[in-house]
């Protein structure tokens, strides 16, 4: 499978935001915009400089199938981020999409903002998400509550390096 990450563009939002109506994934991934409107001016505020946010489309075989971003980005101390995605394309579940997109963003992503650390939350019973997570070297840092659903925060630390390549996952 040939998987490649581009640039979003306000077409492909108002299609992801359209397909993640889906109740199917709705309960895997919480969603912060309730209409396509406020989808797009998110995205015009992840253009802007100095933008807290950066995202890509994930294409499978020349298919848009979803997207990934990381959102929370902080310069200083230590740099960090939250990262999150969705492969929207059902019958692209399980064939690897979500990690090797994980993987491709986060070695772009790393180096272009300096990130020490990057965090992401998931819920607990999104098994499947959770090993995309732990594949890429991340591991479970605390249980919660959010809402009534048991969830997870998990971490993926940066060594002193920089580079994205030599994680520590001790």
């Amino acid at each position: 499978m040939e998987l490649e990450l581009r640039p979003r563009t306000q077409q492909e939002v108002r299609i992801y935001f359209a397909r993640t109506r889906d109740p199917e994934i709705q309960a895997r991934i919480p969603q912060r915009s309730q209409t396509v409107e406020q989808a797009l001016e998110d995205y015009r505020r992840s253009l802007a400089p100095g933008a807290d946010s950066y995202g890509r489309t994930v294409w499978a075989d020349g298919v848009y199938v979803g997207d990934i971003w990381c959102y929370c980005i902080h310069a200083e101390p230590d740099p960090d981020a939250m990262v999150s995605y969705c492969i929207f394309e059902k019958d692209r579940w399980g064939q690897g999409v979500a990690s090797r997109a994980l993987e491709q963003f986060l070695a772009d992503a790393g180096p272009r903002f300096g990130l020490k650390r990057v965090g992401a939350f998931v819920y607990a019973d999104n098994p499947a998400s959770v090993r995309v997570l732990e594949k890429n070297g991340f591991a479970i840092q605390e249980t919660f509550e959010e809402e009534g659903r048991r969830s997870f925060y998990l971490v993926r630390e940066i060594e002193e390096t920089g580079r994205l390549d030599k994680w520590n996952t001790e």
